[in-house]
C-alpha cells in the first residue's frame, strides 16, 4: 500500500522481493507520479505509476477515489513464472481437414506437449511418411475420402513398427469403436471432446514404454538362456575327455589290483569307478539337453501316427521284456519337427514302461482338438506320481527315486518339456500315487477342428 498525496493505492507485483521501498513522487493535488523500486537494495529496475485520484488533496478515503493505474514493468527473466517442461511429440495425422489437424495439435500443446506433426490423406502418403520419419503417435480420422484411417494400424504392423494409433473422429458408434480397438487401435477420441486427447496420448505412450521394457526383458532373458545353453554345451563337451580318462584308469586299477589290496582299497576303487561312470552319464545327458533346438528345428507337416509307430519300434525290446501293451488312437497331422516329436513319444512311453507297477504296463496315446491346438495324452497304469511332485518331475536331473530302484539320471522329462515349449506348446502331468499317470501336452493345430473326429484304434 502506497500513500500518493492523500490517496492510498494498493499495488501488486510478480516480483519476489517487497515491491515498495522508498517511494518517490510528485503531486499537483489531483494526480501524482510515484517512482517505486522493486528492491530496497537494488533500486533499478524501477516502476513508474501514474495515479489520478479524482479528488482534492483534502480527501483521504481511498475507497471513494476513482483510481486509474498504469504500469510499465521491465521484463526480468529471474522474475517470470517458470514454464512447465514440454514433452517433445512427433505426430503423424491421418486427416483431410487442415483445421481439424491444427485443433488436435493445439489440444496437445495446451497440455504440455511440444507437438509437431505431418499430415497424410492417402495410404501412399501415410506409408511414405512412415518410412521417412520417426513418429511417437498416430492420430487417424476414421473415414477419409480416399481410404479408411483405421487401416493405418495394419500398415504400421506390416512395417514392423510399434507406434500407437488413436482414432480421432467426428462421430463413432460404440460398435465401430470396439472394432477399432480389436483391430489394434490404442484408443478413440471424438473431435468434439479433444480435451481427452492429451491423456489418451499419454496412456498410449505409457503402454508403448511398457511393451518396449517387456521386449527388452524378453530379449535379455533369451540372450541369458542362449549363454547358459552355450556354457552347458561347452562344459559338457569339454568335460567328456577328462572324465573318460578318469573312468578308464579307474577301471584299470580295479581290474589290476582287485583282491591284491585290503578290502578298503577295493571299496574305494569301486566308488571311484562308479562315480566316474555316473559323471560320464550326467555329462552326456547334459550335452543332449543343451543340443535340443541348438541346430534349429525343422517344422513341417508330420503324420503323428508314423512317428508313434517309429517310437514303438525303437522301444520294442523294452516292450517285449515288460509285456507292455501300447495302443494309440488315430493321431492328427501337425506342423512339428518330426525327430523331436519322436524323442517326446519315446521318453514318455519309455518312462511308462520303466515306472510300472506289479501289473504289465498298459499305455494308451490319444489326441483331441481343443480350441486352436491339439491335446495329446499318454496314459499308463504305473506307480503314479504324488500331486505335489507334478511340477518338479520336469526339472533337469530331478529324481523321485533312488538309482537302485529305477535307473536313469532324470533328464528325459526335462528334454520333453524343452521340446514341447520350443514347438509352441506346453506339457504337464495328471496323476495320483499308485493310480497311474497321464502326461498331456499341446501342439498348435494346423487343420480344422473335428477333422480327426473319427478315431480308429490301432493295437501294436
Amino acid at each position: 500500500m502506497a500513500n500518493v498525496g492523500d490517496a492510498r493505492v494498493a499495488v501488486s507485483s510478480p516480483y519476489r522481493e517487497p515491491f515498495l521501498s522508498n517511494p518517490r513522487y510528485r503531486s499537483d493535488g489531483r494526480s501524482a507520479t510515484a517512482t517505486l523500486s522493486t528492491d530496497a537494495k537494488a533500486p533499478d529496475p524501477q516502476v513508474s505509476l501514474s495515479v489520478e485520484t479524482g479528488l482534492a488533496p483534502s480527501c483521504s478515503a481511498a475507497g471513494d477515489a476513482a483510481s486509474r493505474v498504469s504500469t510499465d514493468i521491465p521484463k526480468d527473466a529471474s522474475s517470470r513464472p517458470v514454464d512447465k517442461v514440454s514433452v517433445r511429440l512427433r505426430v503423424l495425422l491421418v486427416e483431410d481437414e487442415p483445421a481439424d489437424a491444427e485443433l488436435m495439435l493445439h489440444a496437445l500443446r495446451q497440455s504440455g506437449f511440444a507437438a509437431r506433426g505431418d499430415v497424410a490423406q492417402t495410404a501412399q502418403e501415410f506409408t511414405d511418411l512412415l518410412r521417412k520419419n520417426s513418429y511417437d503417435v498416430i492420430l487417424a480420422d476414421y473415414k477419409l475420402p480416399a481410404w479408411n484411417g483405421v487401416e493405418s494400424v495394419e500398415v504400421v504392423r506390416q512395417e514392423k513398427l510399434d507406434i500407437p494409433v488413436i482414432v480421432v473422429s467426428g462421430s463413432l458408434g460404440e460398435f465401430t469403436a470396439v472394432e477399432c480397438i480389436k483391430q489394434g487401435a490404442a484408443d478413440y477420441v471424438l473431435k468434439d471432446r479433444l480435451a481427452r486427447l492429451p491423456e489418451s496420448v499419454r496412456r498410449a505412450m505409457r503402454e508403448k514404454k511398457l511393451r518396449e521394457e517387456n521386449k527388452r526383458a524378453q530379449e535379455e532373458l533369451a540372450r541369458s538362456n542362449r549363454d547358459l545353453e552355450q556354457f552347458a554345451y561347452v562344459a559338457s563337451h569339454d568335460l567328456q575327455e577328462p572324465l573318460r580318462m578318469v573312468a578308464t584308469y579307474s577301471q584299470l586299477l580295479a581290474e589290476r589290483y582287485r583282491g591284491k589290496l585290503d578290502g578298503d582299497a577295493d571299496k574305494y576303487i569301486h566308488y571311484a569307478v562308479d562315480g566316474a561312470l555316473r559323471m560320464q552319464t550326467l555329462v552326456q545327458d547334459l550335452l543332449a539337453f543343451s543340443r535340443v533346438g541348438r541346430q534349429g528345428t525343422n517344422p513341417q507337416s508330420t503324420d503323428c501316427n508314423a512317428v508313434m509307430e517309429t517310437a514303438v519300434q525303437n522301444l520294442q525290446a523294452a516292450i517285449e521284456e515288460s509285456g507292455a501293451q501300447v495302443t494309440h488312437d488315430h493321431l492328427p497331422d501337425v506342423v512339428v519337427d518330426a525327430s523331436q516329436l519322436l524323442q517326446v513319444f519315446q521318453n514318455l512311453i519309455g518312462n511308462a514302461i520303466k515306472f510300472r507297477g506289479s501289473q504289465p504296463p498298459v499305455i494308451r496315446v490319444s489326441a483331441s482338438a481343443k480350441d486352436r491346438e491339439w491335446l495329446f495324452s499318454v496314459a499308463d497304469n504305473g506307480i503314479g506320481i504324488a500331486p505335489e511332485h507334478a511340477e518338479i518331475v520336469f526339472v533337469i536331473f530331478k529324481r523321485l527315486h533312488t538309482r537302485e530302484e529305477y535307473p536313469g539320471s532324470g533328464i528325459g522329462l526335462a528334454i520333453c518339456k524343452k521340446i514341447i515349449e520350443q514347438q509352441g506348446g506346453k506339457i504337464w502331468v495328471e496323476s495320483q500315487l499308485g493310480h497311474g499317470s497321464t502326461f498331456k501336452f499341446t501342439l498348435p493345430a494346423t487343420q480344422p477342428e473335428g477333422e480327426h473326429a473319427d478315431a480308429d484304434e490301432n493295437h501294436l
